[in-house]
């Protein structure tokens, strides 16, 4: 009896330790298993041993939730331009810049294209550069003396782009075009030095809609980034860097731009979504563009249009620009004193996961 026992339990620990030897091998009992055998019978199971990729939070970007809002006119149309007519648009999720882009941020992208960083003509990838001419892409800082008549800007044309003191300033004299440019340049940086087997989304600029949409920061309805619908806080301080009154620049604190970072930023942790540079916009300009796009991530698109979209107002405006429902246009090659940009990047994934899934890159 005792024997026969003492027998049954050996044989158990024998099994025992088979199974476990087995499974640490792979070859019993592990999911992959099961899909490679049920591959070998002719089932479909998907390409196996694919590793995971999570999307992370690129430097100085903030997330986006999806969201459904009001786009368009939040207040009376004084311009009686009827091209901001109210519309019900879903927005899927991205990640935006939280600050303009800098002086110094586009100094980086044009010392990259010097330093032969940039040296294909075809990208077939986003880890393959682009082939930029540096000419092509510095600023034009004759817009300061250029864009306003019997106005002194030399200080500003002579110091403003290459002093650094003015590093943390919006970058101007930047046309559509070279905004594109540098959204390319961004994309390639960043997944060129990315040792991730899957390359990260492209950098490029906002919609028109995800522009209104992140200027509202989360309100269905704002006249303003702030809410509104006044443009002083409880203290008596302007909320943004624009033109109070006839011949007044500097009450808001600024004659001109201001830092990057100055003001509060909105409810989605968005900095100078009004005011300071206008900025460009993916879209190209239609008065009709809100009857004519999707009610889905809506974007206007029209090759032969060199209008594009302009949205924020700046420094040299008045309040009525500074709505986030203001649509005016620029022609894309042209440059000027008061335009800048910001870059978005598509979050892919699951609707409504971004809150946990958004870790910052390190």
């Amino acid at each position: 009896m005792y024997k026969k026992m003492n027998s049954r339990f050996l044989t158990g620990i024998v099994m025992l330790l088979s199974v476990v030897l087995l499974q640490g091998c792979g070859l019993f009992g592990s999911k992959g298993s099961a899909s490679e055998k049920a591959n070998r019978t002719g089932e479909v199971t998907g390409v196996p041993d694919r590793s995971g990729w999570q999307q992370t939070l690129p430097h100085d970007m903030v997330p986006v939730k999806a969201g459904t809002f009001w786009m368009g006119q939040a207040d009376e149309d004084i311009a009686v331009s009827k091209s901001s007519l109210n519309k019900q648009v879903t927005i899927s999720e991205f990640y935006m810049d939280k600050y303009e882009v800098s002086n110094n941020k586009y100094r980086q992208f044009l010392e990259a294209v010097r330093m032969g960083e940039l040296a294909l003509s075809t990208p077939t990838t986003l880890k393959d550069p682009p082939q930029f001419n540096i000419d092509e892409l510095l600023p034009d800082t004759t817009v300061w003396s250029q864009s306003f008549t019997h106005h002194y800007g030399d200080p500003l044309m002579e110091y403003y782009f290459e002093h650094p003191a003015f590093d943390d300033y919006p970058v101007v004299g930047i046309s559509w075009e070279q905004a594109k440019k540098f959204c390319e340049w961004k994309s390639y940086h960043m997944n060129a030095n990315d040792k991730s087997e899957y390359d990260m989304p492209r950098f490029r600029l906002p919609s028109e809609a995800e522009w209104e949409y992140a200027a509202k920061g989360g309100k269905e309805i704002a006249k303003y980034p702030w809410g509104g619908p006044y443009l002083k806080n409880r203290r008596g301080c302007l909320m943004a860097n624009f033109k109070p009154g006839r011949g007044n620049y500097i009450d808001d604190g600024f004659a001109y731009t201001a830092p990057v970072d100055t003001y509060a930023p909105n409810n989605f942790g968005i900095y100078n979504m009004a005011g300071n540079v206008s900025e460009w916009v993916e879209d190209a300009y239609n008065p009709a563009g809100s009857s004519l796009t999707w009610d889905l991530d809506p974007r206007y698109e029209d090759e032969n249009e060199s209008r594009k979209v302009v949205r924020g107002g700046s420094w040299k405006d008045i309040a009525h620009y500074l709505e986030t429902s203001t649509r005016t246009y620029e022609y894309q090659d042209v440059k000027t004193a008061h335009i800048g940009f910001r870059t978005v990047m598509t979050f892919i994934g699951r609707s409504g996961s971004m809150d946990v899934r958004a870790t910052r890159r390190r």
